[in-house]
C-alpha cells in the first residue's frame, strides 16, 4: 500500500447505511479495521449535525464529519487538536428562506411541500426514520427540505431558478434540500486542504456515494466509489476511474474500499 495517507469521504444513507434499515452491523468490524490501520473516514452527509452526533454516538465511534450536503464541518479537531472543531460554510437556513421565499414564484410554490412545516407522522413518512429520530432530522441550520411534486422539466426549470438566486437543490433520493452555493465537493476540498496544511501528510481520498448529489465530491476524489442504488441511474456518472458495486449498501461500501485499497 502507498506510504501516503488514505482518507475516505462517504455519504451515509445508501451507502455506508443500509437505505431501509440506515444499520450497517455487517460491516462495522471492517469499518474499525479500517479505522485502526490509520485511514481516516470522514462521513459526508445530507444529515444534520444533530444526525451525525447520534450517528457518532449510537456506533460507538468518533468521526470528524461534513453535514447537510456541505454546509459544514465538524470535528477536524479529532483528527488534530489544532485544528477547528467546526468550519461554517453556509449562510443560516434564516438567511437561505428569505432568499427562497422572495425569488421562487407562486406557480412553484404550488408545488412544494416544505418538510419542516408537516406533522411529525408526516415527516416520519417522508424521511423513513424511527419516529424518535424525527427531531434530530428537522434540526436544521443551513437546508429547506422539501418534495416537488411537479413534472421533470418543471423540477429542472425550478432547480435552474434556485442556481440562479445563488442558491443549490441538492436531490437525494427522499427528498430535495435548498442549500447554500455549496456542496459536498466544495466541503470536502475544504476539509483536505485544511487537513493537509496542518499535518503535512499528502493524501489518497477515496469518495463514496450512491446518488446524484454525490456526484461532485466522486468526481474531485482520486479514487470514485459508487454503490449500488436501483433507484439511481449511474451513467449520470461520467467518470473514468469509477469503481462500482454489484451490491447495495452495506456490504457494496465494504466491496468498493476493498477494491479501491487494493488498486491503491
Amino acid at each position: 500500500m502507498s506510504k501516503k495517507k488514505i482518507l475516505i469521504f462517504s455519504d451515509l444513507d445508501g451507502s455506508l447505511l443500509d437505505k431501509e434499515t440506515f444499520k450497517f452491523d455487517v460491516i462495522k468490524d471492517y469499518l474499525k479495521e479500517l479505522i485502526s490501520s490509520g485511514i481516516l473516514i470522514i462521513p459526508n452527509s445530507s444529515k444534520t449535525e444533530s444526525e451525525l452526533l447520534d450517528f457518532n454516538k449510537q456506533c460507538n465511534l468518533d468521526f470528524s464529519f461534513i453535514s447537510e450536503n456541505g454546509s459544514s464541518i465538524y470535528g477536524l479537531n479529532k483528527i488534530d487538536q489544532s485544528l477547528p472543531q467546526r468550519v461554517v460554510i453556509s449562510r443560516s437556513i434564516d438567511e437561505i428562506q428569505k432568499i427562497y421565499d422572495a425569488n421562487i414564484s407562486l406557480d412553484f410554490k404550488n408545488k412544494i411541500t416544505p418538510i419542516l412545516e408537516l406533522e411529525i407522522d408526516e415527516q416520519q413518512k417522508i424521511f423513513g426514520l424511527p419516529l424518535n429520530k424525527i427531531s434530530l432530522a428537522t434540526k436544521r441550520m443551513h437546508s429547506i427540505p422539501i418534495q416537488f411534486s411537479g413534472t421533470e422539466t418543471e423540477k429542472n426549470n425550478f432547480i435552474k431558478n434556485i442556481n440562479e438566486i445563488g442558491l443549490t437543490a441538492q436531490s437525494g433520493g427522499r427528498i430535495i434540500n435548498i442549500c447554500d452555493n455549496t456542496n459536498k465537493s466544495k466541503a470536502m476540498s475544504k476539509a483536505v486542504k485544511l487537513i493537509r496544511k496542518q499535518l503535512g501528510n499528502e493524501f489518497i481520498t477515496i469518495g463514496v456515494g450512491d446518488n446524484e448529489n454525490d456526484i461532485e465530491m466522486l468526481k474531485q476524489t482520486d479514487y470514485p466509489c459508487l454503490v449500488k442504488n436501483e433507484n439511481f441511474d449511474s451513467s449520470l456518472i461520467n467518470i473514468d476511474n469509477l469503481i462500482k458495486s454489484s451490491k447495495p449498501s452495506p456490504l457494496g461500501w465494504a466491496d468498493v474500499i476493498k477494491t479501491a485499497i487494493q488498486i491503491i
